[in-house]
């Protein structure tokens, strides 16, 4: 199985059930029967535990940050060297610097990436994308 980056859009939907979940759902699937992880960079994890916040309250997100670490998924550091990669697709490309941190992850891990945001449109040339 090919490596496999979530953006937090894609965390998202699995979450509310919105657009594309059966997607993630499948991918998270996949994963544990191969015994490997789905990755997610630490920015686009402060990114899925704001919005779930705000959305449904904290207690809740306490209810769902469990349900998501029982999941084959990794919450990668941003350590320098994918920050200055994040930084570089930053530097030429008109996305969210959370959407950079993805990008460079998959990069890194040579990984596609699942997501239905449309500014990643603009990396369709450099990453292999899984719509949702």
């Amino acid at each position: 199985m090919r490596a496999s980056v979530l953006d937090s859009y894609a965390i998202l939907a699995f979450l509310f059930q919105e657009k594309g979940s059966d997607k993630v759902a499948a991918a998270f699937e996949k994963a544990a029967q191969a015994d490997q992880v789905l990755y997610i960079s630490a920015p686009n994890w402060a990114e899925v535990r704001y919005r779930v916040e705000r959305k449904v309250g904290a207690e809740r997100w306490q209810e769902v940050r469990g349900k998501l670490l029982g999941l084959p998924l990794e919450i990668v550091p941003a350590d320098q060297s994918l920050a200055e990669s994040a930084g570089a697709i930053k530097a030429v490309k008109k996305i969210a610097l959370a959407d950079c941190f993805a990008a460079a992850l998959a990069k890194q891990k040579k990984a596609d990436i699942y997501t239905g945001d449309p500014e990643f449109k603009t990396l369709e040339q450099d990453i292999k994308i899984v719509w949702l």
